[in-house]
């Protein structure tokens, strides 16, 4: 039997083979950094690589199979080719460099199309900050920026931004505009066709190549299917991002996506989705064959209960939110796909904000909820509530963002509007805050005109903040430390909290790039997905040195990360929501 087993899985192996090269410029000058992906013919897959200093990539064993394989880097024409394997598995490549300023700008990931706008004058720079802040809430940057428009263009498109909320929807009605787009508008349109507009001032500065560490990583990318019941042709998706001379997609792709997303220890991703759908809840992912598995709880609606925050704990469970009719948390268990669901009773609050899932070193789930953050024991089947002080105030309403938990039983919740910091005390019962402090730099360029404008302006949503706001997002404790990151998507820093003084230490993100979550390792590096730029950043406090990853999708779009460490592997997954995929990064 032994033997059987060891030949069943021996066949596929010998099946496989790599693809591997070496790609040129077209002088002949080796090109380190280059993205190298590879696609086979009717797969979901889409494996990536990139070059080493001496210009060379390989890719690890794939399936036999006609591969679409392409190398791509900022300032250059893509290179394709069609590989046959088994067979011809070397491929190297010649890349010709852009000839026109605005194809290299296409190829662009966002945080490089900001760091493009001018920025010399402090003008400028407070131009540069509400761009930053304000702009880029339905798409990352690098969409809007590829065009190019008049003054009164920008004006247009500022006034329908001003009505929208984070999905693009059009909620002028009912929600009113974004006051601060408002009073910003007519400065914004110069500013912006300035920058953007027939004479563009825009100056690219393309940062290094992916080298060492950096490019001695392999991206597995997984295409989500399309809802069926949507009823769309196979070919909707025109453009997901993977050809980066196609410029930053707007893929608004209808039925349900992805949202959290983990790692078992079978190798299967498991994902939430937020999107109003008729079959999926939950998704898993077998990273082997692509293959999607929906598993749907009935919500009173009769549509699939909607989830959104997610974590794994030590025992290999999945944990994450679920509102079938209000809002609670469910458990499945990898290996038997049962689900058990968990609902707050009254008076309760029920699970919802921007819903983040974590657990505690005492094996308890915390979870948002609009007005703080719930506790649940999974032995005792008991609930405890913390609510945020400053819950209502007059510059808005503090909708609960990322949720934590650290080791010695205490949680953590975000007020993004209020750039406020929920601190539950795990033992007492008690509830308290720590306030962050305004971006020093923003603050001190604000005119006081200004700084009165904003003191009484009440934010809409989460996604309309004033030009000094820290912008708290999604968390995430260092289960081995006393140590809490929250990740500053305004402030472009992680915060670094000391869970037993509170005191609180800023961490900049170089090129001012923007943080979405914070996910801590067995090593204390806080890694964080940058939704903006396509990209991943990993801090190592001890070095006090960032290290970033790229992404080979362009409009990506990640709001959460998080690491496996297992058999000396590390593995990173990635949901990426706006371009509807799963990506899992492996450490070569």
């Amino acid at each position: 039997m032994r033997t059987l087993v060891a030949l069943l899985g021996f066949i596929p192996f010998a099946l496989q083979a790599q693809i591997s090269g070496t790609v040129f410029r077209a002088d002949g000058q080796k090109l380190a950094g280059v993205a190298v992906s590879a696609k086979a013919d009717g797969s979901t897959i889409r494996t990536s690589v990139f070059t080493d200093g001496e210009g060379r990539y390989t890719f690890s064993r794939l399936p036999a199979g006609m591969y679409r394989v392409s190398a791509q880097r900022l300032g250059y024409q893509p290179g394709k080719a069609d590989v046959q394997l088994p067979g011809g598995g070397r491929q190297n490549f010649k890349l010709v460099g852009n000839t026109d300023a605005e194809q290299t700008f296409r190829q662009l990931p966002g945080n490089v199309a900001l760091d493009a706008l001018p920025h010399d004058t402090e003008q400028d720079r407070r131009m540069h900050q509400l761009v930053r802040n304000n702009c880029t809430a339905c798409h990352t940057a690098s969409y809007p920026l590829q065009f190019r428009f008049d003054e009164a263009g920008w004006n247009a498109i500022i006034e329908l931004m001003k009505n929208a909320n984070v999905y693009g929807s059009f909620v002028g009605k009912e929600r009113g505009v974004s006051g601060i787009l408002d009073y910003h508008q007519k400065e914004l349109a110069a500013y912006l066709a300035r920058a953007r507009g027939p004479n563009s001032e825009a100056k690219v500065a393309l940062p290094p190549p992916p080298s060492g560490e950096s490019a001695r990583v392999e991206i597995r990318e997984f295409d989500m299917p399309l809802d069926p019941d949507q009823n769309l042709p196979a070919s909707f998706v025109q453009n997901d991002g993977s050809d980066w001379s196609l410029a930053t997609p707007s893929v608004a792709i209808p039925g349900w996506g992805v949202h959290d997303a983990w790692l078992d220890d079978d190798g299967n991703v498991w994902f939430t989705c937020n999107i109003p759908n008729k079959r999926t809840s939950l998704g898993k992912l077998d990273t082997r064959t692509g293959a999607v598995k929906l598993f749907k709880v009935e919500a009173k609606t009769g549509l699939a209960a909607q989830s959104h925050g997610m974590t794994r704990t030590p025992d290999g469970m999945i944990w994450f939110n679920i509102n079938p009719g209000r809002g609670g948390l469910a458990r499945v268990n990898p290996k038997t796909e049962k689900i058990d669901v968990f609902i707050p009773p009254e008076p309760f609050s029920p699970t919802g904000g921007a819903t983040t899932v974590d657990y505690d070193g005492k094996g308890r789930i915390w979870v948002s909820a609009p007005d703080g953050v719930l506790r649940f024991d999974p032995q005792r089947q008991e609930w405890t509530s913390y609510k945020t002080a400053s819950f209502k105030l007059p510059t808005g309403t503090g909708i609960t963002y990322g949720a934590a938990g650290d080791r010695a039983g205490n949680g953590y919740w975000a007020v993004m509007i209020h750039d406020i910091i929920g601190v539950a005390d795990g033992a007492t019962g008690k509830a308290s805050e720590i306030k962050l402090a305004p971006v020093k730099t923003a603050w001190d360029r604000t005119p006081p005109e200004e700084r009165k404008f904003y003191e009484t302006f009440n934010q809409p949503d989460f996604n309309n903040p004033v030009p000094y706001a820290q912008g708290p997002r999604r968390m995430g404790t260092d289960k081995n430390a006393d140590v809490l990151w929250v990740g500053n998507s305004w402030g472009a820093n992680l915060a670094r909290i000391d869970t037993k003084t509170h005191k609180v230490a800023y961490v900049d993100l170089p090129n001012r790039m923007q943080p979405y979550h914070v996910h801590v390792d067995a090593k204390h590096r806080a890694w964080t997905n940058i939704w903006g730029a396509d990209r991943v950043m990993r801090y190592d406090p001890a070095t006090k040195t960032w290290t970033g990853f790229d992404l080979p999708t362009r409009g990506a779009e990640p709001r959460y990360i998080s690491v496996h460490e297992a058999d000396g592997r590390t593995q990173v997954v990635l949901p990426y929501f706006r371009a509807r995929k799963i990506a899992v990064m492996t450490l070569r």
